[in-house]
């Protein structure tokens, strides 16, 4: 009988994937296609894991599988638009709000940095364009909020927690990309709580959340990856990779203590 692996190299999983079994462990991020997800699905059912888990890596590269599982933690009023058939049903629950909301963000599943996010001026706006080059499936849909308080917060286990709030005053995205500024934010204990249950419900073991405010009310999650920019964080980058390849050499050792021999598989 062979050992159980921990596989820690992309070239490693794709040589030893037919072969996985219970007891195996995926042991980095698997840097899968959309079309290839589907390779995560029989992982599961042959009871293989990962660390980060698999839903953790799922949802760090869909926004619009965050608005569908972790819909609970966010604005009121965001949908995943998956086709034309749902953003017409979207505009009709919203038409019903008789003109509350004036206008409306967007953001394109897998992009960074806010370099995805656009303002429209009406639900008609988005019909007209949806499905095209300038606006393709899927997509997040939410009201559009002025004045909002946008706020990042880096958790790595329990090693290290941290958060800074992001100002701009030229730009409704906030990100430090399109010129935002950093300021220090000292975490309430409510928000470190509301951190952990976004977290618990995706399976994070750390993670970059971005936080909003609009006025009093809050915090509604924004988004949520297993990794980000740290530009504006206190913690070096050199101690970040140090912190997160900690935790999955802590996890590693656990692992060992429920399955062995184990063998490690790299590249």
């Amino acid at each position: 009988m062979r050992p159980y692996y921990i596989v820690l190299s992309y070239q490693a999983f794709r040589k030893h994937f037919q072969e996985l079994k219970k007891g195996d462990l995926i042991g980095i991020r698997l840097p899968l296609k959309r079309e290839e997800t589907g390779l995560i699905i029989d992982l599961i059912n042959r009871k293989v894991e990962a660390f980060p888990s698999f839903l953790s890596q799922i949802l760090s590269t869909s926004k619009t599988l965050q608005a569908e599982i972790l819909k609970k933690f966010m604005l009121p009023y965001t949908f995943s638009i998956r086709d034309k058939t749902t953003l017409l049903s979207v505009i009709s629950e919203l038409s019903q709000l008789k003109g509350k909301f004036q206008k409306f963000i967007t953001k394109d599943d897998r992009a960074n940095c806010g370099l995805g996010v656009r303002l429209w001026n009406s639900l008609e706006e988005i019909y007209n364009v949806a499905g095209t080059p300038i606006l393709s499936f899927p997509f997040v849909l939410q009201p559009f909020f002025e004045n909002i308080r946008d706020i990042r917060v880096v958790i790595l286990g329990e090693y290290h927690i941290e958060a800074y709030e992001r100002v701009n005053p030229y730009n409704f995205r906030k990100n430090l990309f399109f010129g935002g500024n950093p300021k220090i934010y000292e975490l309430t204990e409510k928000e470190i709580k509301f951190c952990e249950k976004v977290m618990k419900r995706g399976k994070f073991p750390y993670a970059h959340l971005d936080l909003i405010y609009i006025g009093d009310k809050g915090p509604y999650l924004s988004e949520i990856s297993l990794r980000g920019g740290i530009k504006g964080a206190k913690i070096t980058h050199q101690a970040y990779e140090e912190t997160v390849k900690k935790i999955h050499q802590n996890f590693y050792k656990k692992w060992e203590e429920k399955y062995s021999p184990v063998e490690y598989l790299t590249p």
